[in-house]
């Protein structure tokens, strides 16, 4: 993972310095729930997955691996609303690596970026799949 956050990628000419500040705020938030390496993510491969509250605040809380879309919107939840101790139990490197090129255009482009920014394998992914 990298030391120090890379320049923003995003195009901020028409963006007051509050708003550029709000935007480097909420990318470090994501930053700081990054886990060291891929290797931390442990998290079931198959079964029902149950998430707690505060993780899956605002719908489904039960999911099951073996269904594609549940399994793509733990993932989605996850990456968006996991602290890193969630990360790491919830999700696993694998699967994350093969659900990142779908995934990564369901998940807002702070997250996209802040993961593929931190990740190699995940950025790599993307190309791939491009």
């Amino acid at each position: 993972m990298p030391s120090s956050p890379p320049a923003f990628r995003l195009h901020t000419h028409n963006l007051s310095g509050a708003d550029i500040e709000d935007l480097a705020l909420y990318r470090e938030k994501f930053r700081r729930r990054l886990p060291e390496s891929l290797d931390e993510l442990q998290g079931p491969a198959q079964g029902v997955v149950e998430l707690p509250l505060h993780v899956a605040w605002s719908g489904m809380t039960s999911y099951d691996m073996g269904k594609p879309r549940q399994r793509m919107g733990l993932y989605r939840t996850g990456l968006h609303e996991g602290l890193r101790d969630d990360l790491s139990r919830y999700l696993n490197q694998d699967l994350l690596l093969d659900l990142w090129p779908v995934l990564r255009t369901l998940v807002g482009r702070t997250v996209r970026v802040v993961w593929e920014d931190a990740i190699p394998e995940l950025a790599a992914r993307a190309r791939a799949a491009a």
